[in-house]
């Protein structure tokens, strides 16, 4: 007999089961539309309309629930079509709460079966999300010789724009020259490989495009290892038996459209920058506090950086030896650039060993190795992790402000030596975490070593073969566990600003 909790246990497995089930064999239900676009925020409906623009061609400017509901009752939208869709517009969330799946899942089944939006729109979606408002305002700008004068909005999105340059017959899924030629021109050359290399694809597999239209999803068994809604592993017997009750069966699939799997990474690669020069770069270190050089030493070392290492500075000794290394020659041949710097400081500067109002901008750091001011490093990775023991206005010794002279660009010998390209923008490449801390916890005998120093050295020495970004969202966790536990003068809050445009890791490839 079994137990009066086990059979409501079973009861209730049964009917989830059955509910995923017609969630992937019929309509989707109107709760889970409704929750999808409760959800969703205005820049990611704009997106998934735009992803279903083909598939929905007849329906004139529908919004997300009609445009969910419009394709349930078509058949074109079972479960795993709803998942392809929150997997293009990255809620992955809304894949596990909703669906029970994950983002495996979802690429595993788009390897193997026809996709519901087109590889072109995905293409355009990517583009998007990967330009800033500057970008898409010179966008706009170099259109007008194309669509004439006041046709287009300033304020208008990417997807808009592609939308309106679409009804001009300006832009297609086999006519891209146009938008090439100004990505181009605003000197995103990334982005413009990115659409060679979806033309190189589709030239590939024979074609140029198939509409998305003439795409069927399959039917699909339960016994695919493609059908995943949190119901493959640990499968008890109770639900097997439902399944074979059912008795379902896969059918063979019929289809129009190409399975090239054009921007999933098992086909295309996603692009890193590039790791192989020996040592991958200069890491200097300038640390005026003195309880962190030698593991940060030792790790970056490790990891086979050039390591320069300064203690105890005076502010213009560092301003010195920052001049001094954004003009090394030797970054022409290294593929990044690591700063360290651990100091007393203002909120938005550093004072070195001595003490006074004005310190040395963290800005002008930045600048000093900026394209135009360090072209040697113009496309590279120059990555800054700044500890910051932050001076309250009260401690600080009366002194004149210091005049900053920003970074030397005029120097005509380094021009002569070397022309400046501008075919990326000057700021591009940068990665800036700045950690900031009390004064008060260097009053301690001894004074502790950094926990964010310590946890990043940590994650960097034990997996330098993961992407960065990613080990920087598990220091903040690490920072953030560590900070619930203190006082609050004791706490570290950690600010993280980058405009990488590739995925980097730091490790030869």
């Amino acid at each position: 007999m079994k137990s009066p909790a086990l059979r409501l246990s079973v009861k209730w497995t049964r009917a989830l089961f059955l509910q995923l089930l017609g969630m992937t064999l019929h309509e989707l239900p109107a709760v889970v539309i409704h929750q999808v676009e409760e959800a969703l925020d205005e820049d990611e409906k704009e997106m998934l309309l735009f992803l279903c623009r083909d598939v929905v061609a007849d329906v004139t400017s529908p919004n997300v629930r009609d445009l969910l509901d419009i394709l349930s009752e078509r058949g074109k939208l079972s479960a795993l079509g709803l998942a392809e869709l929150l997997y293009r517009v990255r809620r992955f969330d809304l894949l596990k709460r909703l669906l029970r799946m994950d983002k495996v899942a979802v690429e595993a089944h788009l390897l193997k079966h026809p996709h519901l939006v087109s590889d072109y729109r995905v293409l355009m979606t990517e583009i998007g999300e990967d330009l800033d408002k500057s970008d898409i305002s010179s966008l706009i700008f170099l259109m007008r010789d194309y669509t004439g004068r006041g046709r287009t909005a300033k304020n208008k999105s990417f997807l808009e724009l592609v939308v309106d340059l679409e009804k001009l017959n300006l832009v297609a899924p086999d006519q891209l020259d146009l938008l090439e030629k100004c990505l181009k021109n605003i000197h995103r050359i990334d982005l413009k490989t990115k659409i060679q290399k979806y033309k190189q694809s589709a030239q590939g597999v024979g074609t140029n495009y198939v509409n998305a239209l003439q795409a069927t999803l399959p039917n699909l068994s339960l016994k695919d290892p493609s059908y995943n809604l949190g119901l493959q592993n640990g499968r008890s017997k109770e639900q097997r038996l439902v399944a074979e009750q059912l008795g379902i069966q896969r059918k063979p699939m019929k289809t129009s459209i190409q399975e090239s799997g054009t921007f999933l990474p098992q086909h295309i690669p996603e692009e890193r920058y590039r790791m192989q020069s020996k040592p991958l770069g200069i890491c200097l270190i300038i640390d005026c506090i003195g309880n962190d050089t030698d593991v940060l030493r030792d790790t970056f070392t490790s990891m086979g950086f050039e390591v320069q290492y300064f203690l105890y500075l005076k502010m213009e000794r560092i301003m010195h030896i920052l001049h001094r290394v954004a003009r090394m020659p030797q970054h022409r041949d290294y593929d990044s650039f690591v700063c360290v710097l651990v100091s007393r400081g203002g909120s938005q500067s550093v004072f070195g060993v001595d003490q006074t109002r004005s310190g040395f901008p963290l800005d002008h750091v930045r600048r000093m190795f900026m394209g135009d001011s360090c072209p040697s490093l113009l496309g590279k990775p120059k990555l800054f992790f700044i500890q910051n023991y932050v001076v309250s206005e009260s401690q600080l010794e009366d002194s004149s402000l210091l005049e900053v002279d920003g970074p030397a660009t005029n120097n005509v010998e380094s021009e002569a030596r070397q022309p400046r390209p501008r075919t990326l923008h000057r700021e591009a490449d940068f990665l800036w975490s700045l950690c900031r801390a009390d004064v008060s916890l260097l009053e301690k005998n001894p004074s502790p070593p950094s926990v964010y120093l310590q946890c990043l050295s940590q994650k960097l020495r034990q997996e330098r073969k993961r992407p960065l970004l990613d080990l920087h969202i598990e220091l903040n966790n690490k920072v953030y566990d560590w900070n619930s536990t203190v006082s609050t003068k004791e706490r570290y809050f950690v600010f993280l600003q980058h405009t990488l445009r590739k995925k980097l890791i730091l490790s030869y490839k």
